[in-house]
């Protein structure tokens, strides 16, 4: 069972100038102690995926873990150790007919409803959000805010992931409400190392 750290932070290669800047920065996240990273790919096709999907996984130590977000064939032909998937994504049970049971299955829920038919599947964990309003997607769903979230921990004993609109400045709020884990993308990004390391002494 993969342990879900404090600090889940998720690449996205859609913020990055190029692959060389993305593969950098995963690099420096790795210097700064973080063991879980999730890499996130709305754009790219299949092949450029897997390509830079296969060269996280070598440039990373295997003390890392890696979860593939959305798709469950390339975390298996990649050799992540995960897979995340969303609502419109394949259901949680045909995901994890496809990575079978040694592969770590999370699922984005975005209100009590959701969060309650997710918790009732095998997925190892949950995420929530977006906790705060987030930059981060195109047509985010509604704010779920801190109140949200405390609602949302008196629904699952699985470990709760919180994502959205997180920084530095207001994770301990989060961590404070229930989560145990915040999923960041955008106050990471400027610094990687540096403020990756700042997150973790936040979260404590």
């Amino acid at each position: 069972m993969l342990v879900i750290p404090r600090l889940y932070p998720i690449l996205d290669a859609g913020c990055f100038a190029d692959a060389a800047e993305m593969f950098l920065a995963a690099e420096e996240f790795a210097a700064s102690g973080i063991t879980l990273l999730q890499y996130r790919n709305k754009s790219g096709n299949a092949r450029q995926m897997l390509d830079q999907a296969r060269e996280l996984r070598k440039r990373l130590s295997p003390t890392v873990k890696l979860i593939m977000n959305d798709r469950a064939d390339l975390c298996l032909a990649a050799s992540f150790n995960g897979l995340h998937i969303g609502q419109d994504d394949l259901s949680p049970e045909a995901a994890r007919r496809i990575i079978g049971p040694d592969h770590c299955l999370g699922v984005s829920t975005h209100n009590p409803e959701q969060l309650a038919e997710a918790d009732k599947t095998t997925a190892d964990y949950l995420a929530i959000g977006p906790i705060f309003t987030t930059s981060s997607k195109a047509n985010p769903d509604p704010v779920v805010g801190l109140e949200g979230l405390r609602l949302a921990r008196q629904l699952t004993r699985k470990p709760l992931v919180a994502i959205g609109g997180i920084t530095r400045a207001n994770a301990r709020s989060v961590i404070d409400a229930g989560a145990d884990s915040v999923a960041v993308i955008s106050d990471l990004l400027l610094s990687p190392r540096k403020s990756a390391e700042e997150f973790i002494r936040v979260l404590g």
